[in-house]
């Protein structure tokens, strides 16, 4: 079986732009200043095995997504800033807990942390083309059943 990482990065995109929170949803880390509003960025983080799940034919894989998203510094008020984006990010951990395995996409979304990391958020700040955003980085742990096929 082969990664169809294009049909998994397309599904995460799809439940941030159907939230109807972000202006913007990229498939890649922005280079430059993402703009105004609310956006959302998606890329790859890391994959590995699944340890302890995986069968002894095939290895199944761990597939950590990060989920940035980024809003002006510059915007009023100041005090909705963080309301605003928590709002937007409540929403997204909602539909990767509802959405479990991404329309069968994936095994599961490994929201407790049973192979790695859980889904989790940590808050920040970053400047990207002269331009400061608040932003909260989303860690989203995929597991993909049988990838890569064990050989002796």
């Amino acid at each position: 079986m082969a990664l169809d990482i294009t049909t998994i990065l397309t599904a995460v995109q799809d439940h941030a732009l159907a939230s109807g929170y972000f202006d913007d949803v990229n498939g890649h880390e922005p280079k430059s200043a993402p703009g105004t509003g609310l956006l959302a960025a998606v890329w790859v983080e890391q994959i590995g095995p699944a340890r302890g799940g995986s069968g002894l034919a095939s290895t199944s894989a761990r597939l950590a997504l990060c989920v940035r998203l980024y809003t002006p510094m510059t915007q009023q008020p100041e005090d909705a800033i963080d309301p605003n984006l928590m709002t937007a990010l409540d929403a997204l951990m909602a539909a990767y807990s509802g959405d479990f395995t991404l329309d069968d996409r994936v095994r599961e979304v490994d929201l407790m942390g049973i192979y790695g990391d859980p889904l989790s958020a940590r808050a920040g700040y970053l400047t990207t083309g002269g331009a400061e955003y608040r932003v909260m980085t989303i860690t989203l742990p995929l597991i993909v059943n049988d990838l890569w096929e064990q050989v002796a």
